[in-house]
């Protein structure tokens, strides 16, 4: 800037009244501007360390803007996501991630992220895609009761490994995608979430780094090829379940020897039908067959619907739907509005009322997860076995099940669970006298 000249006040330049001018003119369009609009208040965004909530507390208090320049496992240019590279070192690796993202390393023990998905083109089967898109809601209404990150994948990662295959190339890249997560849970597009409030006891898989549900002696007495499902799995994300992944990919279509593995899995379980190698049955043939290698590490929970034959579960929706309202009517806690975001205190509150309720076949508690194997919703092409309709209607119900308990929190619910097209307004029903105020 010019120095001032040596005059007075009175003595100012026109350039410069005419700037003092046009100042004065922005001066009071600011004015106006910031009365009639919102005031930003950046102090709020200043945070007092001494108020700051704990992370493994909230959950929430991950940095999501900090990617520290440390070198990690990303910055390999030998890291390869294909199911065909095998990755090395991965504890070291991923321990090494979370010491540079330390907001991440609170709570990591607990953290799961959700992996599903369904095929790349449209489906055949008309109501398919309807189907798969409420599938795919009902497995992310899950995910945001519980704070789980998700995952939808809708490609083949690698052009060999379809159909049932089509799952590992994709739970490995998911593993490498989220070191911060201990956990990836895969589940099938046509396995449905339908406790809603249910949380997996990952306490009791904490020496266990593959949870599917599984009998024992089906595997090892019944040599059968439906002793554990395959289609949900809970898998740790660590260096045994790279090298599991490994084992079991290399047992499918990238392997030369698939048909060869397809004729050991036919003769070492007599009930298999169809003459292809597929990852259920493999998988069972490496417990089989490896039992002093694998079963120590797999957890085969049969205590509860981990996942759960849709045949024995959609018949019995209404009446467990009445045993909960039964406890409710005498629950008043139970009965209480509240927001989403507690949703989990509520389910701990329920599970008082629920220990004569059993598990698994023949209980009326609500199933976690019901499994709607044989159906193929997408092509249509359904086990015989039972015709499309009952597969439809089926996963209609089970939808609208879970639907209602979500729903139930907005204020309404599905009066007929066959009918998705109409809801009906939750009536309050909290006696005052029986509140906290």
């Amino acid at each position: 800037m010019a120095k001032p000249r040596n005059r007075s006040f009175w003595c100012l330049s026109d350039s410069f009244l005419y700037c003092g001018g046009v100042f004065l003119a922005i001066l009071l369009v600011c004015s106006f501007w910031s009365f009639f609009t919102p005031t930003l208040n950046f102090s709020s965004a200043i945070t007092d360390p001494s108020s700051a909530v704990s992370c493994k507390e909230s959950g929430f208090g991950v940095n999501l803007k900090s990617d520290p320049k440390d070198l990690t496992f990303y910055d390999d240019p030998e890291l390869s996501y294909s199911i065909e590279k095998p990755v090395k070192k991965w504890d070291e690796k991923r321990k090494q991630w979370l010491n540079h993202h330390p907001s991440f390393a609170a709570g990591a023990s607990e953290r799961i992220v959700v992996v599903t998905g369904s095929q790349p083109k449209p489906c055949k089967n008309p109501i398919g895609d309807h189907l798969l898109l409420r599938s795919f809601k009902n497995k992310v209404d899950y995910c945001r009761i519980h704070g789980y990150d998700i995952f939808y994948n809708n490609l083949l990662l690698h052009p060999k490994m379809g159909s049932y295959w089509a799952k590992l190339p994709v739970v490995k890249a998911a593993m490498l995608t989220h070191p911060e997560a201990e956990w990836i849970w895969w589940v099938d597009s046509d396995a449905l979430f339908t406790d809603m409030e249910f949380k997996l006891p990952l306490q009791r898989y904490k020496n266990h780094n593959l949870v599917v549900h599984g009998w024992p002696e089906l595997i090892y007495d019944k040599k059968s090829w439906t002793s554990l499902n395959a289609g949900v799995f809970l898998i740790r994300n660590c260096q045994w379940s790279m090298d599991l992944i490994e084992t079991w990919s290399n047992m499918g279509p990238i392997s030369k020897d698939y048909k060869k593995w397809g004729e050991i899995q036919r003769s070492t379980f007599k009930d298999k039908l169809f003459p292809e190698s597929d990852d259920q049955t493999a998988l069972i043939y490496l417990l089989y067959k490896h039992k002093e290698k694998y079963y120590d590490h797999i957890y085969l929970e049969g205590e509860f619907y981990f996942e759960g034959y849709w045949v024995e579960i959609f018949g019995s929706y209404e009446n467990t739907t009445e045993m909960y309202l039964e406890i409710e009517r005498g629950a008043a806690e139970l009965r209480r509005r509240h927001a989403e975001k507690v949703s989990e205190q509520y389910g701990a509150f329920r599970e008082e009322y629920l220990k004569s309720a059993g598990n698994g076949k023949g209980s009326w508690r609500r199933p976690l997860i019901t499994h709607f194997t044989g159906c193929q919703p997408c092509n249509g092409d359904h086990n015989k076995m039972y015709d499309g309709e009952s597969c439809w209607n089926g996963m209609v119900k089970a939808l609208n099940f879970a639907d209602n308990q979500v729903l139930r929190k907005y204020g309404f619910i599905h009066p007929d669970l066959l009918d998705s097209s109409i809801v009906s307004e939750v009536p309050f029903d909290y006696p005052a006298d029986e509140g906290p105020w």
